[in-house]
This record gives structure tokens, sequence and C-alpha cells, in this order.
């Protein structure tokens, strides 16, 4: 399906709206933030802030300026690639990003194998094997995989398998081992809430004439389920499989701090610690950033995977 040039400008134009709004409520929040960002820059340098230095980082750092020209400036380091310098590592920005990102998404994309493999898994199972002993049972461990908070889930976790069993490890992070736990600890939660979505997606499909058809046709039950029924079931799944990625990159944030896993989420919680706010800023844009692409790109997908959807305002 060719995708409306309209839609698309829409869209693009949606994602940028998203980002402006964001970036000025960011920076509205830390231009009212009560901490003067001269002080706990010279503080994180060991200097001690008398009130001569203080007006002069002041005016260095452009504090004096007026509320439009900072946010102005400050949007044009950003467009750049300008993300200021973290008050507590004295580093700029730019350099502690990489590292924090290519940890998270290690993580996450081993969480996310986690949860597509065992949803898809369990789900089918769950659908196929409807009201019968086995479907109960994945239901009502669904369920508690849903109730369990990551934090309690999470030191469980490290308790049994990293403590008692030693059967991973959890300090060394260049090890693949010390990445199980905690994307175990991510993916379990949203599992529990997928399992039960997929079940209702292919039951849906299960009612539908199609499948009543190929029924009475004598077509075997694997060849209806592989042929038409995942198929069919398989645009719901892939917008599950879009939200998943940015819950997953959400809930890092406590996982990550439970293990000392030095990804975004720790850092995040480090620059509110210390009330690094360039730092703090450059969190909150990268993940708004990476969640309105992730939903972009799943809008597209359904498009193309779905021509008889009919999109708000092209009717």
């Amino acid at each position: 399906m060719e995708i409306r040039r309209n839609y698309l400008l829409k869209r693009i134009l949606q994602l940028i709206s998203v980002m402006i709004l964001t970036s000025f409520i960011t920076f509205v929040l830390v231009y009212i933030s009560p901490s003067d960002p001269a002080e706990m820059m010279l503080t994180a340098h060991d200097v001690v802030p008398t009130e001569e230095l203080l007006e002069r980082t002041r005016e260095d750092m452009g504090l004096n300026d007026s509320f439009i020209v900072q946010y102005g400036n400050w949007i044009k380091g950003l467009l750049k690639g300008d993300f200021g310098y973290s008050y507590s590592t004295r580093e700029p920005v730019l350099d502690i990003l990489p590292q924090r990102i290519f940890m998270t998404m290690r993580l996450a994309v081993v969480a996310l194998f986690f949860l597509i493999f065992f949803s898809f898994i369990f789900g089918v199972l769950s659908a196929v094997k409807k009201n019968t002993i086995l479907d109960y049972l994945i239901r009502s461990i669904s369920i508690i995989g849903i109730s369990i908070p990551a934090f309690w889930l999470g030191l469980m976790l490290i308790y049994i398998f990293a403590v008692k069993l030693r059967w991973f490890e959890i300090t060394n992070q260049t090890s693949f081992k010390s990445v199980i736990l905690p994307a175990i600890t991510l993916a379990i939660p949203l599992m529990g809430r997928y399992i039960r979505q997929i079940r209702e997606a292919i039951l849906e499909q299960y009612s539908q004439d199609y499948v009543i058809g190929a029924r009475a046709k004598g077509i075997r039950e694997s060849y209806i389920m592989m042929k038409y029924i995942l198929p069919n079931a398989l645009l719901g799944i892939i917008t599950l499989l879009g939200l998943s990625i940015a819950l997953i990159l959400g809930g890092s944030v406590i996982v990550e701090n439970i293990f000392s896993w030095p990804g975004l989420g720790s850092m995040a919680l480090e620059a509110i610690t210390y009330r690094d706010y360039p730092l703090l800023q450059s969190y909150v844009i990268l993940m708004t950033l990476i969640y309105v692409t992730i939903n972009f790109i799943v809008d597209i997908i359904t498009q193309i995977l779905n021509p008889k959807i009919r999109l708000k305002g092209e009717k």
C-alpha cells in the first residue's frame, strides 16, 4: 500500500510538535528550579562559589539572559549536537551518552527477545488450548507476572540465581550472562500482559468466517493457524511490540538501578541525585525522540500491512 503523502507529512509534523513541546517543558522545569546552575557547576568542580565568581559564571553560562534567549540558545546547541557539560562528571554530555545508549539498547534487545519468544509461544498455546488446564495455567501465570513489582522480582532473581545458585553474574557487564537476569526482570511483567492480548487476538480470528470455511473444507488446523490466523493477527501483535519497546526503555530505570547496569536509566537517576540538569535534560529529550519515532514507525507498518485502515481526516 502506498502511504499517502499528506499522512506522512501530518505524522512528521506531529513528531516535531511533540519534540518542541517536550523541550520547552523540560527547559521550563529547569529554569524555575530553585537551584543555581552556576553554583552547582562550581561546586562540582570543587570550587568555592564566591559571589563575584558566581556572577561571572552566570554571565558565561548565559543565565543573565532572558528566558527566550536562553531557550533559543539551548535549542541551537541541541541542533548542533551540543548537549552541554555534565555537572557531576565534568564531561561533555555527548561523550557520556553513546556508551549509556549502547548498554540500554543491549539490555532492551535481550528483554525484547524474551518478551516476543515466550509471549508468542504461550499466547498461541493458550488460544489453541482454550478452556483447558493448560490455558488456565498459562492465564494464571500471566496474571502473576503482571502483578509482580519489578524491583521485588529483580531482587529475588539476584538472590536465587546469582547469590545462591551462582548461575549468573551481575558485576561484570561485559559478560553475556550479566544481561540475562535484568532482561528477564524487564520482560516478565510485560510478558503476562502480552500473553493475554495475543491470546485474545488469535481467538478473535478463530470466530471469523474464513476460518469456519477453511475448517468446512477439511483443511488441517495447523495449516489454518500458520496460513490464515497468525498473519491476520500479526497486525495487532506488531502494534503491541512497538509499544513494548517504549515500555521496556521506560522500565529500565528501576531495573538498571537494581542491577547496577550502566545504562540510560541509571544515568537518569544519577542526574536526579546530583541535580545534573544538562544530563537530565538530554535523557528526557532522547527518550522522547525514541518514543515518538517508534510510534511513527509502528503507524507506517500498520498502514502497509492493513490497507483497509481509514485514517482520521482522510475519510
